[in-house]
C-alpha cells in the first residue's frame, strides 16, 4: 500500500459509483481516510465496505450537495469523525440532456445546481477548515462538454462554470496554501454515459464504439484513469499546480 496520502482526510462527493468511487478507492489505497459521500449513506456503503475490506479507512455519509445546510452539516460530521479535512473532490453530478428548444427550466436549474452551485457550497464549507490549517487540495470535475456539446446546454454551461470557479478560487485560496484545480474528462465508461447511450437509442457498447472512433487513442476512458489524475492533483507532487483544468480525453480536440 502506497502512503502518498498517509494521514490525509478526503471528502469525495458522488462517490457511490463511477469516477467518484474509483477516486475514493485510490485515495484510500494510498493511505487517506476517505469520506465517501453520496445522496444516501446506504448508496455509499458498498464502496466503504470495499475499502475497509482491503485494510483502508473510510466512512459513508449521506448528503444532498444541492442543499447548503446539508453540505455544512456533512462537512462538520467528517471533521468530527476524522479530526480534519485536507482534500475535497467535487465529483457529484447529474445530466438532464435535451435540445435547447425542448429543455425545461426545471432541467436547466437542476443541472446548474447539482453540477456547479453544489461545488460552491462544498468549497465554502471545506475552506474554513483548510484556511485554518494552512493546507488544502481541492479538485473539481469539469468535462470536455464545457467546450460545447449538442443537447447539453445546461451541463456544458455548468461544467464551463466549474473552470471559472476553479481559476478564481485558486487566486483567493492560494495565499492559504490551498491548491484548486479541475479535471475535464472526455468519454468515460460510467453509468452516466450508459444512460446517455440509452437516451439516444443506442447500447452502451455502440455508443462507446462511436466515441472511440473520434478519439486519437482509439478507445474510451475508464474511471480509474481519471481517478489517477485527480489523485495527482490532490497530492503534494502537484504542490505548484493551481488554477488549472486538465483534460483527460484520449487526445480528442
Amino acid at each position: 500500500m502506497s502512503s502518498r496520502f498517509a494521514g490525509r482526510v478526503a471528502i469525495v462527493t458522488g462517490a457511490a459509483q463511477g469516477i467518484g468511487a474509483a477516486t475514493a478507492r485510490l485515495l484510500a489505497s494510498e493511505g487517506a481516510s476517505v469520506a465517501v459521500v453520496d445522496l444516501s449513506a446506504e448508496a455509499a456503503q458498498a464502496v466503504v465496505d470495499e475499502i475497509t475490506g482491503k485494510g483502508g479507512t473510510a466512512a459513508a455519509f449521506g448528503c444532498d450537495v444541492a442543499d447548503q445546510a446539508a453540505v455544512e452539516a456533512m462537512t462538520g460530521e467528517v471533521v468530527g469523525r476524522f479530526g480534519k479535512l485536507d482534500i475535497l473532490v467535487n465529483n457529484a453530478g447529474i445530466t438532464r440532456d435535451n435540445l435547447l428548444f425542448k429543455m425545461s427550466a426545471a432541467d436547466w436549474n437542476a443541472v446548474l445546481t447539482v453540477n456547479l452551485t453544489s461545488m460552491f457550497y462544498c468549497v465554502q464549507a471545506a475552506q474554513k477548515h483548510m484556511v485554518k490549517a494552512k493546507y488544502g487540495k481541492i479538485v473539481s470535475l469539469s468535462s470536455r462538454s464545457a467546450l460545447g456539446n449538442r443537447g447539453q446546454a445546461n451541463y456544458a454551461a455548468a461544467k464551463a462554470g466549474v473552470q471559472g470557479l476553479t481559476a478564481t478560487l485558486a487566486i483567493e485560496l492560494g495565499p492559504f496554501n490551498i491548491n484548486v484545480n479541475a479535471v475535464a474528462p472526455g468519454y468515460i465508461a460510467t453509468a452516466m454515459t450508459a444512460a446517455t447511450a440509452t437516451r439516444v437509442g443506442a447500447t452502451p457498447e455502440e455508443h462507446q464504439e462511436l466515441a472511440s472512433q473520434r478519439t486519437p487513442l482509439g478507445r474510451v476512458g475508464q474511471p480509474e484513469e481519471v481517478a489517477a489524475v485527480i489523485a495527482f492533483l490532490a497530492s503534494d507532487e502537484a504542490s505548484y499546480v493551481s488554477g488549472q483544468t486538465l483534460y483527460v480525453n484520449g487526445g480528442a480536440r
